[in-house]
């Protein structure tokens, strides 16, 4: 059922949730007129997204979700989601919902009549307390940027403009977490605490790269260190089997072999880390088409190394090996051991993201080899 807000100047505006293809389409258009004057907004592939909100996204296997559109007359003008996800309820409560998707023009009205929906939906499945954005889920794009406006998103990474956060505070939400984004010369010099720890521990930690002739197996086994090693973060929710092969094989010809890092134990994979081109400098000028000519203008620029920043989307140090001078060793070679191929394929500079605003250990580790914080992203939550 669509929902009327109000009738000004005979243009009504309601919310209707989403139910064919069509409806999807325009769902997914919406971000291209909000950020219509925002040159700093990376515009996604619509292909991906279509791929990402389709029944074929293994977060639908253990979640329940609903899309809706706002509306001013014929115009659409916002959009928002809603998510119930089982996994989430097993961890943190039987009364947690989600909502994500966001996006809308700098309307009050509208912006609050898209939270109200989301909100009522999320109550008729026992929400009390609800949280986001999650599109879809912590472990995807999440959070909404409330520093950094003056540089473009990195890939897998959101933007947003700057009244999301005052709107939601009016609708009754308040600040629940902040997530960092650290940015870093990949030229940088090792600190010496880096090279003394390193040098230290460096016959009891073998590192090797991604085997690729054996990738099903590889990603079950980063899957399993990094389920273990963010287990008592804030928010995590486990990576499941499908959910973690299907991004792998959705980066698995975009990523080389040497930008994922794994480092060996006595022969036991206990760290990794995984380098991710950043794509969006060349989704910046596809404006959402991969078809018929964006393709072949990315497989060029990735064969011609034009790309010039990534991301570290992924990485993880067993539990076990947290807080101890071993866990430290190896998260600087986790860290470091990609420089040279980074170099080697004209990587200028690394976006570290994201990180946990309290997680002292991993920013002081950071800012030990010169990174800068530079965007901040923040979650909010309310009690229904």
């Amino acid at each position: 059922m669509s929902e009327q807000i109000d009738q000004r100047k005979n243009e009504r505006i309601y919310v209707h949730p989403v139910t064919s293809y069509r409806e999807m389409g325009i769902f997914i258009d919406i971000p291209w007129q909000i950020y219509e004057n925002d040159p700093m907004w990376v515009p996604p592939l619509r292909l991906e997204r279509r791929l990402h909100f389709s029944k074929f996204n293994p977060f639908f296997e253990h979640a329940e979700w609903q899309a809706w559109v706002a509306y001013k007359g014929n115009q659409a003008i916002g959009r928002i989601s809603a998510q119930v996800d089982t996994l989430h309820r097993q961890r943190y409560g039987a009364d947690t919902g989600h909502f994500g998707s966001l996006e809308c023009i700098n309307d009050t009205e509208v912006f609050a009549a898209l939270m109200h929906t989301a909100e009522r939906w999320l109550t008729e499945r026992g929400t009390r307390h609800v949280s986001g954005p999650f599109n879809l889920s912590i472990n995807q794009e999440c959070g909404i940027l409330v520093e950094g406006f003056d540089t473009p998103p990195v890939v897998m990474m959101p933007h947003s403009p700057r009244w999301y956060g005052p709107l939601l505070e009016q609708c009754g939400y308040r600040p629940a977490k902040d997530l960092l984004a650290y940015w870093v010369a990949v030229d940088y010099e090792p600190p010496e605490v880096m090279r003394r720890v390193v040098q230290k521990f460096s016959k009891q930690i073998k590192l090797r790269t991604l085997r690729r002739d054996k990738f099903g197996e590889e990603m079950e086994i980063l899957r399993d260190i990094f389920n273990d090693a963010w287990s008592e973060n804030w928010g995590f929710v486990p990576f499941t089997q499908a959910e973690f092969a299907e991004l792998g094989n959705s980066l698995r010809w975009l990523v080389p072999s040497e930008y994922i890092q794994i480092a060996e134990v006595e022969d036991v994979p206990v760290a990794f880390m995984a380098v991710l081109p950043n794509l969006n400098e060349i989704f910046a000028q596809l404006n959402g088409k991969l078809f018929p000519t964006g393709w072949l203008q990315l497989i060029k620029q990735l064969k011609s190394h034009a790309i010039r920043t990534a991301r570290i989307p992924l990485m993880g140090v067993r539990k076990q090996f947290h807080h101890t001078p071993l866990g430290m060793a190896l998260a600087f070679m986790v860290i470091d051991a990609p420089r040279q191929a980074g170099l080697a394929r004209g990587i200028k500079e690394v976006e570290m993201s994201w990180i946990l605003e309290d997680n002292k250990a991993m920013r002081s580790i950071l800012e030990s080899i010169g990174s800068k914080e530079y965007k901040r992203y923040r979650l909010y939550e309310k009690t229904l």
